[in-house]
């Protein structure tokens, strides 16, 4: 299997590192790309229709794409502008939605695309209203899209709790949480990726 993943040498919100253990586990036994913002493969920035596409372009054909990438704004509530939220609007929602949009043109048949968000979507923590409100909007964006996404085509969102790896620098934000075990972490990508659901939000939350 080829596999994209974008966001393969970094982290997610701060999540430790998730890119690196998802993309260590499948270059395992697959053809792995990653994409980055300044180091990778290829380069990509994912608030840019045109860099979304470019990427695309230099990659093809491939089984599948993963998204471990996107940024939102953390703030209190009464601090974030207008201009706070469309951060979290432009790079980690339409940025993730773009990679749908514009990479199901580019899959094998058959091939998959799995987005992620995090706990927030359904348990948000203090200073969290814009990242809560995109992760959210991507939850509903998957289930909506992969109703009319081509016949074959699979398309999930693998939403995580607080990760192991980033336990100590963020439980201050995440008061009685129990953080989820990068064992976890890696096999919610594995089941969106060699399993057959679709449309699914796979939450692993501890």
């Amino acid at each position: 299997m080829k596999l994209l993943i974008i966001g393969g040498n970094g982290t997610i919100g701060g999540n430790g590192t998730i890119g690196n253990k998802v993309t260590s586990h499948f270059a395992k036994n697959n053809e792995v790309l990653v994409a980055g913002r300044t180091a990778g493969d290829v380069q990509v920035d994912i608030t840019d229709s045109n860099s979304i596409k470019a990427m695309f372009e230099k990659t093809v054909p491939v089984d599948a794409v993963v998204c471990i990438a996107g940024e939102a704004k953390w703030a209190p509530f009464n601090d974030l502008t207008e201009d706070d939220y469309y951060i979290g609007l432009k790079s980690k929602l339409m940025g993730q939605v773009n990679l749908v949009r514009i990479g199901q043109h580019y899959l094998n048949p058959n091939g998959s695309i799995t987005l992620s968000t995090g706990i927030l979507a359904d348990d948000p923590v203090v200073k969290t209203t814009s990242a809560a409100m995109v992760n959210g909007g991507i939850h509903s964006f998957v289930q909506a899209a992969a109703l009319e996404i081509p016949s074959g085509m699979r398309l999930n969102v693998v939403s995580l709790g607080m990760v192991e790896d980033a336990y100590e620098n963020y439980k201050d934000y995440f008061p009685g949480h129990n953080p989820v075990p990068m064992k976890k972490v890696v096999n919610a990508y594995v089941r969106s990726v060699e399993g057959k659901t679709n449309g699914s939000i796979i939450r692993y939350y501890e």
